[in-house]
This record gives C-alpha cells, structure tokens and sequence, in this order.
C-alpha cells in the first residue's frame, strides 16, 4: 500500500483493498492504511518523500476510508471528537495536510480553519471538543497556545490541546512552557499520539 500511494496509483491501492474484501472494515484501516500513512508522513520529515505525494497519499486515502464506509461500520472504535485550527497565523498548507492525512487515516476531524484564540475556545465548547490539534508558524502565534489554555481552563474543558508548527521545531521544550498537553512534529509522530489519547493513556 505504500508503495502504491508513494507512486500516486490510486488503482493500484483500490486493488489492494479489493483484495482484503472480506476483511473487517477495522482490520484494513489500522493494519493497512494507518501504517502506510504513518511511513509516508515519516518519510516525508526524513526528506526521502516529497511534500506533494504526502498530500496526495492523504487524499487517495481518505478516498478509500469512505469508500469503506468508515464512517457506518457499527465495529468502529471510539475515537474522541477531534478538531484542527490555525491559530492566529496565515499559513494553511501545514494544517491542511495534516487534516487530510488524519482523514486518511480514518479520523473524523473538524477543520475550524484560521481563527483567534477566543473564538476557538468558544468553538470547543460549543462543539465539545476532545482533542484539539493546533497549527502556528510564527513564535507570536505560539505564544497565544498559553492563553488559549487560560481560556479553556476558565470553562473548565478537559479538551487535550497538541501543537504543531516551525516555532516548536525549532524549541522542543516550548509545547511546554505555552501549556500544551503534547507536541507532534508531524504525521508520523501524531497518529500514534491520536492513537494514545484515544486509549486513555495521555
């Protein structure tokens, strides 16, 4: 499956799936496209994968996770109400392919777009969001991670808040000192994350 998507052969992944047919719906999102996705996004941070087919990979995946229809099978696991935001930055390429890959990956996720830190706390309240992921490119932007927490602690939310983004490349320890409740580099670092959360063990 790999291999296919890194080639962009969305016929070739059908093919695949096609063939596991008679497994379950389950079985073939986390034993065969989750760890496909995770490779690529892994890849990708390695430099051995083009940005480009990390994005398209996404896509031909999240075309096949409804294909499979995901999104009714009665045996899937729970997974917390997750939402995806830039904040208070301009930058969408990170955080849309994040989104698409999670997608991929057989998540649903809300995608609240560009928005301010009141605006999205507000948002995870009206929404009830579990799990928050959060995009920034400028370290100004980043800084705001610790007022957003103020904000969502005021309203007593439980909401996990994970961070992204150059400024926390560039500082591991900054997730940290804004509060966050996790750092993912990337893909290949926040499906497992995902994964955690969704066990109860973060």
């Amino acid at each position: 499956m790999e291999q296919a998507l890194l080639a962009v052969d969305r016929v070739r992944a059908e093919k695949i799936l096609n063939a596991l047919s008679e497994e379950p719906v389950i079985d073939i999102v986390e034993h065969v496209i989750v760890p496909a996705m995770e490779n690529v996004g892994a890849g990708w941070e390695d430099g051995k994968v083009a940005l480009s087919q990390v994005y398209m990979s996404a896509r031909i995946c999240e075309r096949l996770v409804d294909r499979l229809t995901l999104y009714h099978e009665p045996l899937r696991q729970p997974q917390p109400k997750m939402a995806i935001a830039v904040l208070e930055d301009y930058h969408l390429l990170g955080k849309s392919i994040i989104h698409s890959v999670l997608r991929g990956a057989g998540y649903e996720v809300i995608d609240f777009g560009r928005i301010d830190a009141d605006a999205l706390a507000q948002k995870v309240k009206e929404e009830g969001i579990e799990v928050l992921l959060v995009s920034t490119l400028m370290l100004r932007a980043a800084l705001r991670v610790s007022y957003l927490q103020d904000l969502l602690g005021s309203q007593a939310s439980k909401v996990k808040v994970i961070v992204g983004g150059a400024p926390f490349r560039f500082d591991r320890e900054l997730w940290k000192a804004v509060g966050a409740d996790a750092y993912a580099a990337g893909a290949a670092e926040l499906l497992p994350l995902i994964k955690r959360i969704t066990g109860g063990q973060l």
